[in-house]
């Protein structure tokens, strides 16, 4: 190799470290920037203390083949019931929610000279990504694009905004005239559609940083692989824990049920029809306890024909979603029998094989199993945490 060449690559070398160099000084300065316009104190109205221990060891659900039967063998008779995982299998995760990046922000907007303190930022660091935004008195309006626009990536998204002068943050609502010293948006990490993906966090900082650059405001987002291992543990658990659970109500021999004695019963407990011919028993939220299904192809209507027959009901029990579970699993196992003695029928597993006091202890014995997981993971279930999540 000629000196010429050997010059030539010594310049290289030298151009591309030099390249290399600047590049990581010009980060470290807009970090520092960055760190410095977000800075806050004590404080921090930003900042919410976390929601759930992270030193917890990771227990194996007890679900797989057989119905909630982690105990007997798959093909035990008595506790074999139609119980299935409301989703696909998960994806291969890290088993514990790290913790999130320990970043602040507070905004430069006008203070008066005894401001209240602020409450915390609306922001669930088990479930949520959080994007922080700072200026000078930021208006509502300057957001109504961004809002719109962030419906469409796939994930819920939380906009919230602490008014200027005031110690609690709202939602934030475009059309209203008002200015707010910070804003907090927020994007759920899972749902029952999985976990959050790379692309759709990429999608709303490019999008709030084309509002921070359009009206001159601070922008601060959270480490994204960081939020993607956040995603991918808690969609982990959530897959273990999302379970369905029917028990059906047929009539013996090759008869059928009759649905207007059926409708009656349901009425009779405080069950409402749903628009989707499905009756619900619903607690004071407002949210489904557990719902009754028509086996047919036809759903429940509000004017049953005297002596209309079914091959058979299903009640069903949304585990994750309901409070004080096993309270309301009672509940829905003393309905199903009254149902089965009403019109004659009997209470009966996906299989169509009775189910015994014996199978019905086992059932619950598991459901209070994930109970135990749930409350351990800070997700209990019915709570508004888990509603988000199995959504």
């Amino acid at each position: 190799m000629s000196d010429l060449q050997i010059g030539l690559l010594v310049i290289g070398a030298a151009i591309v470290v030099g390249v290399v160099l600047f590049n990581w000084i010009q980060e470290r300065r807009f970090r520092r920037q960055a760190d410095a316009a977000f800075q806050a104190p004590a404080a921090d109205a930003l900042m919410q203390p976390g929601a759930m221990p992270r030193d917890l060891e990771r227990v194996e659900p007890g679900l797989h083949e057989s119905a909630l039967d982690a105990g007997g063998a798959a093909g035990d008779d008595e506790a074999d019931v139609h119980v299935e995982l409301s989703r696909r299998a998960a994806p291969a995760a890290p088993e514990d929610v790290p913790p999130p990046v320990a970043t602040a922000a507070t905004a430069a907007a006008p203070r008066s000279a005894n401001p209240p303190p602020a409450a915390p930022a609306p922001y669930d660091e088990l479930i949520e990504y959080r994007a922080r935004i700072g200026g000078d008195a930021l208006p509502a309006n300057a957001f109504a694009d961004a809002l719109n626009q962030a419906r469409t990536l796939g994930k819920a998204v939380r906009w919230t905004g602490l008014p200027v002068g005031a110690a609690d943050w709202e939602e934030v609502q475009p059309w209203r005239d008002v200015h707010y010293q910070q804003v907090v948006v927020t994007m759920q990490l899972a749902d029952r559609n999985g976990a959050v993906q790379e692309e759709q966090l990429a999608a709303l900082c490019e999008l709030l940083q084309a509002t921070a650059q359009r009206h001159g405001l601070r922008l601060a987002c959270d480490d994204v692989v960081d939020a993607l291992e956040r995603a991918q543990a808690i969609d982990r658990f959530c897959v273990d824990v999302d379970v369905l659970i029917g028990l059906n109500v047929v009539a013996r021999g090759e008869g059928a049920v009759n649905l207007a004695r059926i409708v009656r019963e349901a009425e009779g407990s405080g069950m409402a029809l749903g628009v989707d011919g499905v009756f619900q028993l619903l607690d004071s939220r407002g949210e489904p306890l557990y719902a009754l299904c028509n086996h047919d192809a036809e759903p429940f209507s509000a004017e049953v024909v005297e002596g209309q027959a079914s091959q058979g009901v299903t009640l069903q029990f949304d585990v994750p979603r309901v409070p004080d579970g096993l309270k309301v699993f009672d509940g829905m196992v003393a309905f199903g029998r009254r149902l089965a003695n009403e019109v004659g029928g009997i209470l009966v597993d996906d299989n169509l094989r009775p189910l015994t006091d014996s199978g019905i202890e086992k059932i619950r014995s598991q459901l209070a199993h994930i109970y135990e997981r749930m409350e351990a993971r800070g997700v209990p279930s019915g709570s508004r945490r888990a509603l988000r999540l199995f959504t």
